[in-house]
């Protein structure tokens, strides 16, 4: 009985002291990925994006509305057949103009998807890289912390973000940079 508690005792003694040397430090990549060149400009591809859909959809919903106005001006002249394909007509390109608001929703995020998922391959390259040479264990990001007195890394990591930037030509003489 005496063996069997001293075994469990050794094993918390060296749980605890294995724990109590690992170390944990803080980064804030919402302000790594603000300073990013890269993330910069896919944000103002992705923007454009979305304001030219966001053009065509009023342009199409603008148009949608004046035929149906029309067609209620035209309401009394009209045939109740005729009324009838008319409203058919109108209901259908209204539907098309459902169908294209989800399918510029789909596209938006799918080009959201792919110009963020370099950028945050080398924020979590730069944060492995960090913690490997600074012999960190845990990295956490500020904005899931609810108190932080430990090691802030973020400059550091912002650090070699731009380096990983300038190493992969994410950073080119002819980038142009949108705020």
């Amino acid at each position: 009985m005496k063996k069997l508690l001293l075994s469990v005792l050794i094993s918390i003694v060296s749980l605890g002291a294995a724990f109590s040397q690992s170390t944990v430090a803080h980064v804030d990549t919402q302000e790594i990925l603000d300073t990013m060149p890269s993330r910069k400009k896919a944000k103002a591809e992705l923007s454009s994006f979305e304001n030219r859909a966001v053009k065509e959809l009023q342009e199409t919903q603008q148009k949608l509305e004046s035929d149906y106005a029309r067609l209620q001006k035209e309401k009394a002249t009209m045939s109740p057949t005729a009324y009838k394909f008319e409203e058919e007509r109108l209901m259908k390109k209204s539907q098309e103009f459902q169908g294209r608001q989800k399918e510029l929703d789909r596209q938006i995020q799918m080009l959201s998807q792919e110009l963020n998922a370099p950028i945050l391959e080398r924020v979590q390259k730069a944060v492995e890289a960090v913690s490997k040479k600074q012999k960190i264990d845990y990295v956490i990001d500020e904005s899931s912390l609810l108190y932080s007195n430990g090691k802030d890394i973020t400059a550091m990591v912002m650090k070699e973000v731009l380096r990983l930037e300038n190493e992969k030509g994410a950073i080119t003489p002819d980038t142009e940079i949108q705020e």
